[in-house]
């Protein structure tokens, strides 16, 4: 049986509280411009990708402004783009200038073999996107990117100082089971694998069911073992918070746990601040710019006018992708929402269900200490949406 906590819409923050609680995730794309044409890219929108090459601060801009809108925050940085490793000057600069912080970075993978081995050292995770197996891979990225990709993990797997990610962009109905397992499975040069189901109107025909199918495989595997967690961060987030559904409000102050209402920022090559990298297309959502050194509360907040209050999966969903949320219900795009919210909505909640079924609690209370704990506290919940 599934507990539906209360519903509170909490206060947006007031201009003086930008950042919700002590934390602040600083992604710092580093330019626009990318080595792969991946065909679903959502900075295609709005011709966001490539329109920015040049930075348009330099670190000393950067400084004032941390020091100015930041100070006393824990800071943590994930360089972003375009791809950010065609920008390796203003990655190493960031790593020297503030040797403190922790750093992630969001890769197609491509060029990694070229970063220098002290960088790899000080990445606490790497996330590297891929679509699956190598077909699907290929067939959105371009012939041998797949191959190329693992090649390269694999020559820097044992310089790179945390864990390694797959970033996986489901949008085919066609990805299975058996491809999304060989990413985590023992040989595999990842450690964790998220995914992110795609925003774009791919959910037609029987692909909802087709995707139902491979999750209860997914789910039934999860909760297969007890010797060492599967690692698949959407379903051990959710797990999570359905057993210990206040860490969710804690971490997130109750708001949507992509962060991009309470303490994400994306720094835009040029220096404008955006809430959410798949919106910098819109002006409205500007909340700050590092050579102005200003800053705001995201603009990007839950409204009354977003349908989660009613929904049996808000007390460990807290409202997903806010983003999907604001085109489908604020802005009343009603064919964005009938093709791609309504349909992740209800694969969310069927994951709730197929959780539920396999009485989390119980499991949750035969793991070994350790594996509890990686549960709860897995660094990687940090750099990734947890909800898919």
């Amino acid at each position: 049986m599934t507990i539906i906590s209360p519903i509170v819409f909490h206060r947006r923050p007031a201009a003086g509280d930008a950042i919700v609680g002590h934390r602040v995730e600083l992604q710092l794309l580093t330019t626009l411009k990318c080595n792969l044409k991946c065909s679903y890219c959502s900075l295609g929108v709005g011709d966001v990708l490539g329109s920015q090459t040049v930075l348009g601060y330099d670190i000393d801009d950067l400084d004032r402004f941390v020091r100015t809108q930041l100070a006393g925050k824990e800071i943590y940085v994930t360089f972003y783009g375009g791809e950010p490793t065609l920008n390796r000057p203003l990655m190493e600069a960031v790593m020297q200038r503030w040797p403190q912080w922790r750093y992630q970075l969001q890769t197609n993978g491509t060029l990694l073999d070229d970063l220098p081995p002290w960088v790899l050292q000080r990445l606490s995770n790497v996330l590297v996107s891929i679509d699956g197996g190598e077909a699907i891979t290929d067939g959105y990225r371009g012939r041998g990117i797949y191959r190329q990709v693992i090649k390269n993990l694999r020559s820097v797997r044992a310089a790179i100082g945390g864990s390694v990610t797959a970033r996986v962009t489901w949008g085919n109905p066609a990805t299975g089971f058996d491809e999304l397992d060989a990413l985590v499975a023992d040989d595999s040069p990842f450690d964790w694998l998220y995914w992110q189901f795609v925003a774009d109107a791919m959910y037609d025909g029987d692909s909802l069911e087709r995707r139902r199918a491979v999750l209860r495989r997914l789910i039934a595997r999860f909760f297969e073992r007890r010797d060492a967690l599967y690692p698949l961060i959407p379903l051990m987030g959710i797990v999570r918070n359905k057993l210990l559904p206040g860490r969710a409000r804690e971490l997130y102050a109750g708001h949507t746990q992509c962060r991009v209402s309470s303490h994400l920022i994306n720094v835009m090559p040029d220096g404008s601040i955006y809430p959410c990298p798949d919106l910098m297309y819109a002006p409205q959502m500007q909340m700050g710019d590092v050579k102005g050194n200003w800053l705001r509360a995201s603009p990007l907040q839950q409204t009354p006018a977003m349908p989660c209050a009613g929904c049996e999966a808000y007390a460990w969903c807290r409202g997903n992708c806010v983003k999907n949320l604001w085109l489908g219900y604020v802005k009343n795009d009603e064919r964005y929402r009938r093709n791609v919210v309504d349909p992740i909505c209800s694969l969310l909640r069927f994951i709730g269900e197929e959780v539920d079924r396999h009485d989390p609690q119980a499991w949750f209370q035969a793991l070994p200490l350790p594996l509890r704990r990686q549960l709860t506290d897995c660094e990687v919940y940090e750099y990734v949406e947890v909800m898919p």
